[in-house]
This record gives structure tokens, C-alpha cells and sequence, in this order.
């Protein structure tokens, strides 16, 4: 049986801080989405809530495929799953193009502090959906 290195059991550390970003950016995103959005979308008018609506289900959804693409590379790093088998198969990051897509105003009128979980789960899921492909070629 062979012992892993250190640096082929434990993630590194920019797997790390992505992963750190990832908890925290959900963390604030469920603090906001428990408390503000509620109070928030009260005061925007019909078209406004919809966009808001539509808009929070397409972050939650990068969120969420994004732990889970970490997670599993997590699984990897520990030895709890083959590498193979962790590309194999199911793809995490589904949808990529539906997670990313964006009109132009698909933002306008919605409250700033939601724009701004907006635009950071988008960059943090494209990061993730590039560390995907590099993984899988």
C-alpha cells in the first residue's frame, strides 16, 4: 500500500481558497435570501420580481453545482474516489450555458446587493466550469 505525498492527499491551496469562497459566497447568499430578498421584493414592481426570481433560482443553481464540482474534486484529493471516476460519467457542472446566459438588462432594476451575489456566483461558476474543462481534457 502506498501513502500519498502530502501534496497528492491534501487539496491545494488555491483548491483551497476557491473552495473557502465558494462556503462563504452560499453562506452570505442564504443570509440574503432568508432575510432581504423577502423586503426587497416587495417594493420592486411585477416585471422587476420576476427577473429577481428568475435571477435567485440561476444562482442558487451555480451555487449549488459548483460545491458539488468541489466537493467531489475534494473526494478526489483524499482518495475517496478515483480520479477517473469523478469525470466519468455524471457531469456536475450541467447547463453551463443556461447558468451563464444574460441579456443585457437582466440585472437592471434588481436591488445592488443581490447584483453583486449575482455577479460573483457567476464569476466563481466560471471559474469552477474552466477548471472543469482543463480537468477533463
Amino acid at each position: 500500500m502506498t501513502v500519498p505525498s502530502a501534496t497528492e492527499s491534501r487539496p491545494t491551496a488555491f483548491f483551497s481558497k476557491t473552495y473557502d469562497e465558494a462556503l462563504r459566497l452560499i453562506e452570505e447568499a442564504r443570509g440574503y435570501l432568508a432575510v432581504l430578498e423577502p423586503l426587497e421584493r416587495r417594493g420592486l414592481p411585477v416585471p422587476e420580481r420576476l427577473k429577481l426570481c428568475t435571477e435567485t433560482m440561476r444562482m442558487t443553481a451555480r451555487l449549488t453545482q459548483v460545491m458539488a464540482w468541489l466537493l467531489m474534486q475534494r473526494a478526489v484529493h483524499e482518495g475517496e474516489i478515483a480520479r477517473d471516476a469523478a469525470l466519468a460519467g455524471t457531469v456536475i457542472l450541467a447547463n453551463v450555458r443556461i447558468c451563464m446566459e444574460r441579456a443585457e438588462s437582466a440585472w437592471e432594476g434588481l436591488p445592488q446587493r443581490l447584483v453583486g451575489l449575482l455577479d460573483r456566483s457567476q464569476r466563481l461558476y466560471l471559474r469552477v466550469a474552466r477548471l472543469d474543462e482543463l480537468a477533463r481534457r
